[in-house]
Parts: C-alpha cells; structure tokens; sequence
C-alpha cells in the first residue's frame, strides 16, 4: 500500500494539471475518429510502467499492456502487436468492445490520480488494425498435425478462442453453429457501429485458412445428434452462449411492437449485412418515426437505444429501475447514447404495457433504493401512487439472457447444470458430468463480457488437450 501512494505521490508531481472531462473525452474520440501514429504514441508513452500494473491485473485475459505500450510509444508497432495477441485471440475487437472503464482502464495509475486514464482499449485497436493493414496477421500453422479431432458447439467468441489455440496444438478441429455465419453474437448481437463486421469476417477467414472446419446451419441436438458429435471427436466443447430473453410479467406484455432486444439488433444487423429482412422492411423491426422505449440498463440496452437512434426514431428512452451508479452496463456506452439524445428514466419501472393490439404507451412507477441484498446490492422498492405514462410505439426488453436447456435440446441425459440453467463444470478441468465434454463461456458463468468468454475458451482449450493427451498416453501404455 506504501508503495502504490508512493507512485500516487510521484505521478502527481509529473503532472500537476489534472486533465478535465471534456479533455478527456476530446482524447476520446481523437482516438476511436482519427487515430494515428503521433496520437498513439503519445498515449502510450503517458503509461506510468508501474510497479504493480493494475490494469494488467483488472484484464481477464491478463494482457501484457504496459509491455505494449511500452512497444507502441517506441514506434516497435509489429512487436506491440505479437505481444497483444500472445495472450488474446481477437486483440482487436476487445480493442473495440471491451469496457475498458470497468477493467483496465478504469483502474489505470494515472486514472487514479486524477489525471485521465491511458486510453489503453484505443492503442489496442490501433496497432492490431495496423498489423491486418501490414499483413502481420498470419493463419496458425501447427508445428505437427495430430490424428485427434475437436468438436466445438458454438461459433462465438468462446468456441473460436478454444479453436484456435486447438488448432495451434495441431488437433483437427470441427466448429458447430446454428447460424449462418461465423461470430455468433459478435455478428448478431452488437451493433456494426461498435464492431465493423468485416472484422468479425476476417478473423473467421483466418481462422479457416488456418484449418478450423466451419459447419454452418448445423442444428445440434437436432439434424446433428449430440451423441454422434462425441462419436465423432476424440473431445467436444461446449460453447453456444446464453440466448433465451428474459420476460417481464406485467399486463400488456402481449401486446405487438414489444420485443426482445436480439430480435431487434439481428434485424437491424442482417440488414447492414445485406441480408433480406421482411420484419424490418415491414416496419415491425424498424425503429424509424416511432417513440421507442428500450427497458433495461446493461450493454445490450445501449447497444438498442442507440440502434434506435441510428434508424431514425422519433424519440428513444432507457427506462431503468436502478441510478446511473448502479447500471450494470459501460459508463461510456450511457454517456455515448446521452450525448446522441437518448432520455434515461432512472429510478423507473415498468408496471403495465397499453394499448388496443399493439403498444402505444408503458405505464411506470417510480423506484427508490431499499436496504442491500445479500449480494450488497440496493433493493429497488416501489413509491406507491408515483405512476407516469410514456408515449411508446415500439418497446424493446432488454433484461438480460438465460441459457436454454440444453439437457433437452441435446436430448442428453447426464448433462448436469446448476439451479440457474448453466451448463455444470469442474472448476479445474472444465469437463462436465459427461467424460471428454467441456463448457466455456457462457454457459457456464451466465451472460458475460466477450473478453470472459475468450479466457474460458483459451482456459478450456488447454484442458482438452490435457484429457486427449491423457487418454493417448493411458491408451499407449494399455497396448504395451
């Protein structure tokens, strides 16, 4: 603790003029608008090289930052860059989706002292945009092939971290999804505005030209058994996501125009993909002249009020029954959506949905905060007779996602989950109730940052090879 004041101590008579909000932000879209090198350089060189780096310890994947922008601020970008990727797969697009408020940035030294954070997510972004640019972004290529096969169920962040670094272990390596194309939510789920597809393409490009076999349409559990699936490979992982919408019982929930967010964000994003999307081009998907009201108050919130925005809507408000302290999502992804003029209801709860077959207004009471929860969490508690009517055309849940079941879907017996749906695991192995399956992602720790699901992945990867291995080596000595 000495320490660390003494670095406080230190940093603060380097920089005596603390850096105001509007610098800050001015920093801010300087490096996500018009980044370059001299920016880049000079935001890396304000690293502090600290002692004990708290924004490598706050990053789940434990990147090696200050040794990067160490590297950037000397111009040595290509070495920057190998040691981004040493510890992440999709360096990035963590660069770009990753809340680094909440992680590394948000615990950065000179953050703490006062004088604005190095803006770590943006270096991390530039010089991996510049290393596909200098073609310093090559496929794996295993040192030695191995005869063992890998089947990965899910083509989201999760399963791609396990396949590659599979890949890169030689195994053969087979992925599974429902969907047509590669990324699951980070091709569905986020808005283009925040992650351009096309780096989501060609980082599946890669991984094909690297060896990773893609089976795209493939419905598991169903066309494809599960039971073939662990016939077929010597492991399988299980890496599919969390999906199903949760609801909100209140009267009017069945009204029309109420939707789960992913209806309205796959929409919106298989029509930036080109994709033909009757529901959107109807109208009923399509934000565009209508009062929205997007429920909820995490990232997947934000990312719906400010797509609404974006397609043109006539009004867009975040109703959330917490404060601004206490929303789960990015502070930076509220301050973005505000200064694009979305209203937020703080403090505010739904009570019932209006209307005559279709939604035209929500009713919401006001909320104050109660006593702590067991998890130390404020309880929202309604204020009888403080209810307040919104104009609503078009209303979008965004309450979070809970794992299907995946025992049934699978139609598997022996998948054990825990009381919340998710898929059970061995803390250490990452093996479920059923010998050679694996879990990563979330699955297994409910939804979650996509900087998480690349850990898990990279986690559970390393513990496949470790029980294939294992099982060669039993197997060898058997028929000696």
């Amino acid at each position: 603790m000495a320490n660390r004041m003494l670095q406080f101590v230190k940093l603060a008579r380097a920089m005596p003029e603390k850096r105001g909000a509007e610098e800050r932000r001015r920093d801010f879209d300087e490096i996500y608008d018009e980044f370059d090198p001299e920016a880049a350089s000079k935001q890396a060189s304000r690293c502090s090289q600290c002692g004990v780096p708290f924004c490598q310890v706050h990053c789940p994947l434990h990147n090696n930052i200050p040794d990067w922008l160490m590297l950037t601020a000397e111009g040595r970008l290509q070495e920057a860059y190998e040691t981004a990727q040493a510890t992440n797969n999709f360096p990035e697009i963590c660069g770009r989706i990753c809340p680094q408020d909440r992680l590394c940035e948000g615990n950065c030294v000179i953050e703490q002292a006062g004088h604005g954070t190095v803006t770590i997510g943006s270096v991390e972004k530039y010089i991996t945009d510049t290393a596909w640019e200098q073609g310093w972004v090559k496929p794996v290529k295993p040192l030695r092939e191995r005869a063992q096969s890998v089947g990965i169920v899910g083509a989201g962040p999760g399963g791609l971290a396990a396949a590659e670094q599979l890949r890169r272990k030689g195994y053969q390596v087979h992925v599974y999804d429902r969907y047509d194309r590669v990324g699951g939510l980070l091709i569905y789920g986020i808005p283009s505005f925040k992650l351009e597809k096309e780096v989501v393409e060609r980082r599946a490009d890669l991984l094909e030209r690297g060896g990773v076999q893609f089976h795209l349409n493939t419905d598991v559990g169903g066309a494809e058994s599960f039971a073939a699936l662990r016939r077929k490979h010597d492991a399988v992982l299980v890496a599919t996501g969390v999906y199903k919408a949760r609801d909100i019982k209140v009267p009017g929930s069945g009204l029309g125009n109420i939707l789960p967010a992913m209806d309205f964000l796959t929409a919106s994003n298989r029509k930036g993909l080109g994709d033909a999307v009757p529901a959107f081009d109807d109208g009923t998907l399509d934000a565009k002249d209508k009062a929205v009201v997007v429920i909820g108050g995490g990232d997947t919130a934000m990312d719906c009020v400010r797509t609404a925005v974006r397609q043109g809507a006539k009004s867009v408000k975040c109703l959330y029954r917490r404060d601004r302290a206490n929303m789960p999502g990015s502070q930076r992804e509220v301050a973005n959506a505000e200064e694009e003029g979305v209203d937020f209801l703080w403090l505010s709860a739904p009570e019932a949905f209006l209307g005559d077959g279709r939604v035209t207004a929500v009713r919401a009471q006001r909320v104050h905060l109660g006593m702590p929860d067991a998890t130390g969490r404020q309880t929202p508690q309604v204020i009888e007779g403080s209810s307040f009517t919104v104009e609503a055309d078009m209303v979008i849940k965004a309450l979070g996602f809970d794992p299907e079941d995946l025992p049934k879907l699978f139609d598997t017996e022996g998948l054990e989950v825990t009381r919340w749906g998710t898929v059970l695991t061995d803390f250490k192995t990452k093996m479920t109730s059923l010998d050679g399956v694996f879990a990563a992602g979330d699955i297994v720790r409910g939804a979650s940052l996509v900087v998480w699901a690349v850990r898990d992945g990279r986690d559970a990867a390393e513990q496949m090879h470790n029980y294939i291995q294992a099982k060669a080596g039993a197997s060898a000595v058997a028929a000696e």
